[in-house]
């Protein structure tokens, strides 16, 4: 491709020297992966400055580089512009030729609930027979195909994001849902996607260090709601669904909800629990110009096996009756993330029975409330509940499950390098809705294991609760899970939270594989006399 191509889709284009009109063979952020021909960008990473690495790339072949800082006589031709990571999102867009541009793209952004919201959006979208694609920090889904997306995965970042919504377009997808991260926007993995539907499930207290405050967090989950207006009216959208207006759905309920609502949109969503007003519950309600929908989750019913509830609309929209909707999702919060899926399927004005098909269609998602059965007397979950509103929602979930004076036993840990006041706070959670807690390791990374139970434990004791009693801390995550399995009487939950769908934990800077579902399974065959084989994931000595 030519550079002159490449330097048309660049928004914050500062200064150009050289000649444009070059041939450009690949492009690349990391100078040893440059080969001749390459176009390599560089900008201020967290630890590292690309900057450092211009000559370096230059020496390998590159025929061009994009900088964020003057260079003197590089030698190529250089383009400096505003923000390096945003400038590399553009290029890899505009490398694929936009495909965003080609469908109608739904982000999903949240602190809990997306890949659970992605995958209901995409069921139903199945159900009315769209041609739908996926992308969630689980897998990646284009056509007929599954694709794995990391291990320890947040959102992928531009180069894969643009290349997999290349596939989905040369596939005939006509739908995108895509699971978009803060870190994802924040690092601009996802600019240059031309969002139609922008879908909030919650913000809470996560990932705060890395953005150093809940507001810089916030601010970052705001860029996808923000991106909507930027990019309406770009590119050629196919015929089906051509007249999606850019469409906010926001969660009432949720603290964010003024926050966002005061973000321009052509259309907006507002959803709630058990509220007829939802816009209310998440603070003053903005004047909203544009048009609005209300949905209400109303006579909730719960079991083991599911739940069932009405979902009523009210404002600007195209339905006049309930949704009837019965999935055999658990929990209050799964209410919520059914009414965003229904949210985002309104908005495309897909028909109320194909929403309540593609729900229903629905068995469940991966280390998402999942059971883990083995004919034992107790019931066994895995949850990837690693922040303390979603353990505060699974436990509560639990507690709903459990008949009367039978036990809630949860195990998780809290990860090493990251969000330290999470500690705490989960093990305030976890004093308040666990019968038996048991502590253990979460990808301690190069942070004392015995340092990180510890806060957790604290907040514990400040609870009230006696270690030994009510909590125990086991740093080896098997004998944790097997302890509380071994521990469990007829009729008890085992929750195992944290981990989820990620196959793999982290000490030091190794990731070692695992699963929490295997390893559950070994504990409850070990405990039936079923295997006498060793634990199925081996890890470093944990006695630190």
């Amino acid at each position: 491709m030519r550079l002159t191509q490449l330097i048309e889709a660049l928004p914050g284009i500062i200064s150009l020297s050289g000649e444009p009109d070059i041939e450009i063979s690949r492009i690349s952020s990391d100078s040893r992966q440059v080969t001749p021909g390459a176009l390599f960008v560089a900008y201020r990473g967290v630890g590292v400055d690309g900057h450092r690495y211009i000559a370096d790339a230059v020496r390998r072949g590159a025929a061009a580089v994009v900088c964020e800082q003057p260079v003197d006589n590089p030698g190529v031709s250089a383009i400096q512009v505003a923000d390096g990571r945003s400038t590399l999102a553009w290029l890899h867009a505009a490398w694929h030729g936009h495909p965003s541009r080609s469908m109608t793209v739904i982000g999903v952004t949240g602190t809990d609930g997306k890949t659970t919201t992605c995958n209901l959006i995409y069921s139903i979208l199945k159900a009315a027979g769209i041609r739908a694609g996926m992308i969630s920090t689980v897998n990646a889904v284009i056509g007929d195909e599954t694709y794995e997306t990391g291990l320890h995965t947040t959102t992928p970042d531009s180069a894969d994001i643009q290349h997999l919504l290349a596939r989905m377009r040369d596939a005939g997808t006509e739908v995108a849902v895509l699971e978009a991260t803060s870190h994802g926007l924040a690092q601009h993995r996802v600019t240059g996607v031309a969002f139609d539907v922008a879908v909030v499930t919650n913000i809470t207290h996560e990932h705060l260090d890395f953005h150093g405050s809940y507001e810089a967090y916030r601010q970052a989950k705001a860029m996808l709601f923000r991106s909507l207006l930027q990019n309406e009216h770009v590119g050629v959208k196919p015929p089906l669904l051509c007249n999606v207006a850019k469409t906010s759905v926001l969660n009432g309920d949720d603290g964010s909800y003024a926050f966002l609502a005061a973000i321009p949109a052509d259309r907006y969503m507002v959803y709630g629990v058990d509220s007829r007003d939802p816009c209310q519950a998440g603070g003053e309600h903005p004047a909203i110009t544009a048009p609005t929908t209300v949905l209400s989750a109303m006579h909730i019913q719960q079991a083991p096996s599911g739940m069932s509830f009405e979902v009523h609309a009210s404002g600007d929209v195209f339905v006049s009756e309930p949704l009837h909707m019965m999935t055999s999702l658990v929990g209050r919060f799964n209410v919520s993330n059914v009414l965003a899926a229904v949210g985002a399927a309104l908005a495309l004005e897909i028909a109320p029975a194909f929403i309540e098909q593609g729900v229903a269609a629905l068995a469940g998602v991966a280390g998402r409330m999942e059971r883990i059965d083995r004919g034992q007397s107790f019931t066994a979950i895995v949850d990837f509940a690693h922040t303390p509103n979603a353990l505060a929602s699974a436990l509560t979930t639990a507690r709903g499950l459990v008949e009367e004076g039978r036990r809630v036993i949860v195990v998780f840990g809290s990860a090493g390098l990251r969000d330290r006041e999470k500690r705490r706070l989960m093990g305030d959670v976890a004093a308040q809705l666990a019968d038996i807690t048991v502590i253990t390791a979460e990808d301690p990374r190069t942070e004392d294991l015995a340092a990180i139970m510890a806060e957790t434990a604290e907040a514990m004791v400040a609870r009230g609760r006696i270690e030994g009693r009510d909590f125990v801390r086991i740093p080896d995550r098997q004998a944790a899970i097997f302890h509380a399995v071994r521990n469990a009487t007829p009729g008890d939950i085992v929750l195992v939270c944290g981990k989820g769908h990620e196959q793999s934990m982290c000490f030091e800077d190794v990731e070692y594989p695992w699963r929490d579902q295997d390893a559950l399974l070994w504990a409850l065959d070990r405990l039936m006399g079923q295997t006498d084989a060793p634990p199925p994931y081996p890890l470093p000595s944990c006695d630190q």
